[in-house]
């Protein structure tokens, strides 16, 4: 049976070191028997350069090099905590970057990937933020910082966001709805895979040409979380203990 496999949000982060652990798991259980993985966004908590290169790092640029060493299609994309991520890292891991929006065909389905983001609309703050944080322009100024100054950046960046978060209508945190309908419209998919918003589950999505499904992937935190698309079964999201 072939299948292929979503993550994201896994906030990696050397102060939990049983995320990374579970990651190499995974990654050992699946190399060479899943025809690819896609990493949807916030792998890692920060990550201020490719040219990062702590041992926790490295630790997890390896595990994903052994996975796809043995066959395994590769395929990472930008959340908002990593979305400085470049292709060296990708390349050092063995994988690609993908663009926010691919399209890819699972065994006879279509899906839309994003992380889901830009899908936030009502958080109007956050998305000026994103437009500035993706652009070439203020990631070559930051990429000019030494580590330790960038590292101090992304730690100040963080604490802003948790008490911006904190203050934020349930709402405005979730999805928008109607830019939910409009990115699969205009795709012309049936199927949305996304993570971000940290709120496991499947939505139904009444589309202009029929019904179709929202798959949200959950963070890891005591529980990991994937989907599974397989040529026989389709999707399932599914849930695993993390010790």
């Amino acid at each position: 049976m072939s299948y292929t496999l979503f993550i994201s949000d896994l906030h990696l982060d050397p102060a939990r070191p049983e995320h990374l652990e579970a990651l190499g798991k995974l990654l050992e259980a699946h190399a060479g028997k899943a025809d690819a993985l896609y990493v949807l966004g916030d792998l890692f908590e920060a990550w201020i350069g490719d040219d990062d290169d702590t041992p926790f790092n490295q630790e997890a640029i390896s595990a994903f090099r052994s996975f796809s060493d043995n066959g395994s299609q590769l395929y990472f994309m930008h959340g908002n905590r990593d979305f400085m991520l470049g292709e060296g890292f990708a390349a050092a891991c063995g994988g690609n970057l993908l663009e926010e929006g691919t399209v890819v065909d699972l065994y006879g389905t279509s899906a839309l990937l994003m992380h889901g983001d830009s899908l936030c609309t009502l958080d109007t703050a956050y998305q000026q933020f994103r437009t500035m944080a993706r652009s070439p322009q203020w990631q070559q100024g930051m990429l000019a910082k030494p580590l330790e100054e960038r590292r101090m950046i992304a730690q100040g960046m963080r604490m802003q966001s948790q008490g911006n978060n904190a203050n934020k209508a349930e709402n405005i945190m979730d999805v928008t709805p109607e830019e939910v309908v409009r990115v699969m419209d205009e795709a012309g998919v049936k199927h949305l895979i996304h993570g971000h918003t940290h709120r496991p589950n499947i939505h139904d999505v009444a589309l202009a040409d029929g019904q179709g499904k929202r798959w949200v992937l959950g963070d890891w935190g005591k529980l990991g979380w994937q989907i599974v698309a397989d040529s026989e079964k389709g999707l399932r999201l599914e849930s695993f203990e993390i010790n």
